[in-house]
């Protein structure tokens, strides 16, 4: 058995002195002086552990790309101990039974944090969701328009409906990346001719209207058929009032946001600088406020990082042709804290958005908040502290990121995975 304690510990009645007993699962939490010999670790922040729910590893078939090996030892220095992986990117694609076999035994023994798995939803396998489901599967995840890799097409309206209601009666979610191809492709028209080197022109050929006329589809789906509807990276704020409205009326829509739309703003992304690129895109300064009032009033009920990185040759060309993703899973405690002290958040906000309700969404029972019968991980962190993002600190498989020059708030300096230090002992697929 350990015991650790703090002034500071993120509980789910608030913020205080406390001192918390544990294996590999939380056996008790007492007042700060309870617990004769607990480690103590003073005023620093004593946090359930980070779920990333929203994490491209892209093995088997694309390691090259990032690795399961590198994505969570990334994971586990950013304070998160477990990640949900997405079903595309990797070869074969998480589409199929078998597909999904194959990405277990894929990251068995690499593993510094816990993982689970995400399957897909693409035309005409509509029969493998229950199977999946047996299997492990946390839910299913979609796209409305091209996903950027042949293997893992679209689907169609009518597809996504069938999709909802064969899931509706498990209770597991539908993810889905909200953008319509019909306002990408007329704005592909007007900016055929622009400057493909300003970050304004990528901007405008991926318009609001492609996430806003989605997330109307998905309210419209999620009253049919009663599913669980889980917008991922929501970046348009102008359809924040279609997911109030939705929830306001009883329907399970929910909404993820990411850091890099609550951090950066496209009036400062300079020309030419590709590792900004993602799809929906970064929007503008008024937009991001928008979205920090989303989380305020618990509209956007989460933060992810949409992990999707690449290799350094495939971020080259314009702002058109660039591959369309940021790695960022090591990050998004860190940026989160910088941009939220600002706005008068509190820690408990963070423990919400980056661990609860994460945890949730993937319904990962034993995930999310420190409290007994809980998985014992911890983010053990200094709010005050601050850092530089450069190539001695990231962990991802490739140095290809935004955030690279950027001063933040939050220095993890432990990372606690089932009651044992991260790279002590392995994660585990759960």
């Amino acid at each position: 058995m350990t015991s650790i304690r703090s002034q500071r510990v993120v509980l789910p009645d608030g913020v205080r002195p406390a001192a918390i007993e544990f294996a590999s699962v939380i056996r008790r939490i007492t007042g700060f002086d309870q617990i004769e010999g607990a480690v103590d670790y003073g005023d620093l922040v004593i946090m359930p552990g980070v779920v990333d729910s929203h994490v491209h590893v892209n093995e088997p078939g694309r390691t090259e790309w990032e690795g399961f090996t590198s994505a969570t030892r990334a994971a586990a220095a950013g304070g998160t101990t477990t990640i949900v992986d997405m079903p595309l990117n990797s070869i074969p694609a998480t589409t199929t039974l078998e597909a999904l076999r194959i990405k277990k035994r894929a990251l068995e023994g690499q593993c510094f944090v816990d993982v689970a798995l995400w399957g897909g939803v693409i035309p005409g396998n509509l029969g493998e969701l229950r199977p999946m489901l047996e299997e492990g599967a946390r839910g299913f995840k979609c796209f409305l328009v091209h996903s950027g890799v042949d293997d893992f097409p679209n689907v169609s309206p009518g597809e996504l409906r069938a999709a909802a209601r064969e899931l509706a009666p498990t209770g597991a979610p539908l993810l889905v990346h909200a953008e319509l191809p019909a306002p990408i492709d007329r704005a592909a028209r007007k900016v055929a001719g622009a400057d493909q080197q300003s970050y304004g022109t990528y901007l405008d050929s991926r318009p609001r209207a492609a996430e806003d006329e989605a997330i109307a589809l998905l309210r419209d789906v999620c009253a049919e058929t009663g599913a669980w509807i889980h917008i991922v990276h929501l970046s348009s704020a102008s359809a924040v009032a279609i997911v109030k409205d939705a929830q306001s009326a009883g329907l399970r829509l929910t909404a993820e946001t990411t850091p890099h739309y609550l951090h950066f703003d496209a009036e400062t992304i300079p020309a030419g600088r590709n590792e900004f690129k993602c799809a929906p895109p970064i929007r503008e300064r008024a937009n991001r406020e928008q979205l920090w009032q989303g989380l305020a009033d618990d509209t956007i009920e989460m933060i992810v990082s949409d992990h999707s990185p690449c290799t350094p040759e495939l971020k080259r060309g314009t702002f058109l042709t660039a591959w369309g993703g940021i790695a960022s899973v090591q990050f998004v405690l860190p940026v989160i804290w910088t941009e939220a002290r600002q706005r008068g958040f509190e820690l408990t906000d963070l423990a919400r958005w980056l661990c609860g309700r994460t945890a949730r969404l993937a319904r990962l029972s034993r995930k999310g908040a420190i409290e007994p019968g809980r998985d014992a991980d911890f983010a053990i962190w200094s709010p005050e502290e601050t850092f530089r993002v450069d190539d001695s600190v990231i962990q991802h498989r490739h140095k290809v990121t935004p955030y690279k020059g950027e001063t933040l708030y939050g220095v993890v300096k432990e990372t606690w995975v089932r009651g044992a230090l991260a790279g002590a002992s392995r994660g585990t697929l759960l």
